[in-house]
């Protein structure tokens, strides 16, 4: 990669006829993006779509006959398996390190809104951003996003697996963003100190704290200090995995809430809206 600020990030090429993947943070504030590729064509792209709420961005390049990565499977990785990263590490050319999965679908970082992260002990620096997590035959796992503490992590790092990529970039070609589904409330997880201060008889849940006027759950007369504990007969354990959950449902689509209101357990359902774009 080339930019005028410099940057010398990755990219992965996904089909043969120039679509390429990258992170969002990579393209986020660059005036130009220059593609250098395998064989040394230096090209310009352009930005078909992002998704900064997985930091994940497609670009376009005018090329034909490209080798597109062949695709591997995230959800028949283990923990122990052997992966590899690629990169460009602090621009000193081309890299790859080894290393083992360390995790998968590590969620609850605070590093981006939707978390479902491969985590590696591969050693992934400035300058790995966008590129390839690949398996031991080179089969593309996940596109390198993250590592924790900057340039102090050690054997901390994480991969968007390349299903979800896969959905991004389909919607993003289909509808030039993603389209999510959303309820339209603000809410914390129920803990053993909130429930123990509120004198609450639930060990989870999500606590209603705001709600979007106009919004999905306002419309289903949902409120302020409402608990939900279960969306679509699925039991609520934690804010990241029902915010995945809702964000899969198609806007327009019915969702079933379980909630508690003073001390007494209703059924709502509220029809689903299509989150708000990030900025």
């Amino acid at each position: 990669w080339s930019s005028d600020v410099c940057s010398s990030d990755l990219g992965v090429i996904m089909d043969t006829n120039g679509l390429i993947v990258t992170n969002y943070h990579v393209v986020a504030n660059v005036d130009e993006i220059l593609v250098l590729l395998y064989d040394g064509q230096e090209l310009p792209a352009h930005v078909i779509g992002s998704d900064p709420e997985t930091d994940l961005a497609v670009l376009k390049i005018a090329a034909e006959n490209l080798r597109p990565i062949p695709l591997g499977d995230p959800n028949k990785v283990e923990i122990g398996d052997v992966v590899l990263a690629i990169g460009n590490p602090f621009g000193v050319g081309q890299t790859v390190t080894q290393g083992i999965v360390s995790a998968t679908r590590r969620n609850g970082l605070n590093l981006n809104t939707f978390e479902n992260y491969i985590q590696t002990d591969a050693n992934i620096n400035p300058g790995n951003s966008g590129g390839a997590l690949v398996d031991a035959y080179g089969n593309l796992l996940g596109i390198n996003s993250a590592i924790i503490n900057n340039l102090t992590s050690n054997g901390i790092a994480f991969a968007v697996p390349v299903t979800d990529v896969q959905k991004v970039m389909d919607n993003i070609l289909e509808h030039g963003r993603v389209i999510r589904g959303w309820l339209g409330f603000e809410a914390v997880d129920i803990t053993p100190t909130l429930a123990k201060n509120f004198k609450l008889s639930l060990s989870s849940g999500l606590l209603i704290t705001a709600i979007a006027k106009g919004g999905p759950t306002h419309l289903a007369d949902i409120r302020p200090n409402d608990i939900v504990t279960s969306i679509n007969g699925i039991s609520v354990t934690d804010r990241h995995r029902s915010v995945s959950q809702i964000a899969e449902i198609v806007p327009g689509e019915p969702i079933e809430l379980e909630i508690q209101r003073n001390n007494k357990r209703l059924k709502v359902t509220a029809i689903a809206g299509e989150r708000p774009t990030a900025n």
